[in-house]
């Protein structure tokens, strides 16, 4: 894949300054430039995180998948609970289980209290996998090393701030 073409300027504050000359008002002017801001860090983040996680077979959505259920207590969670805590339809969700269910990553068992429903269960296989790329990532230092530990705290705050105006959990 090649790398994109470097600009010699920032775009996101250019925008900001085009945004104020045209409708005048700064305070909206830089609101764009930080939901901007926040939508191209995650663009590159993602960008890196899939390649770390394609050098190991999976998605970094198959990945985080793999975490999930390597976090739960039994090593298994329901279609419906992996859509929940992934935050994606469930219908996305049941994709990602089957991918990784062909790929030998995790293994669909039958849920007993509801026949028409499965659990995913992560297997060896997949538990190394989801390893190997938490190691490259740890590694990398998620794509954040250029950080401190004050602005990490600081970045995180002020996004957490933004997620519980936006209602994404109870705080």
């Amino acid at each position: 894949m090649s790398q994109p073409v470097r600009l010699p300027f920032d775009p996101i504050a250019r925008a900001a300054e085009l945004w104020e000359d045209r409708w005048g008002e700064r305070s909206h002017a830089v609101s764009m430039a930080s939901a901007t801001s926040i939508m191209r860090v995650q663009q590159l983040l993602l960008g890196r995180f899939d390649a770390i996680a394609g050098r190991h077979g999976l998605t970094f959505a198959r990945y985080e998948a793999l975490v999930l259920l390597a976090f739960s207590r039994e090593g298994r969670l329901s279609m419906s609970r992996i859509g929940e805590r992934l935050m994606v339809h469930p219908t996305s969700a049941t994709n990602i289980v089957q991918r990784l269910a062909a790929q030998g990553f995790v293994e669909r068992v039958p849920n007993p209290a509801d026949r028409r429903g499965a659990f995913a269960v992560i297997t060896d296989t997949g538990r190394a996998a989801m390893e190997a790329v938490t190691a490259e990532l740890e590694a990398a230092d998620f794509g954040l090393g250029m950080l401190d530990a004050d602005q990490h705290a600081t970045l995180f705050s002020l996004l957490r701030t933004v997620r519980v105006g936006a209602r994404d959990f109870d705080a």
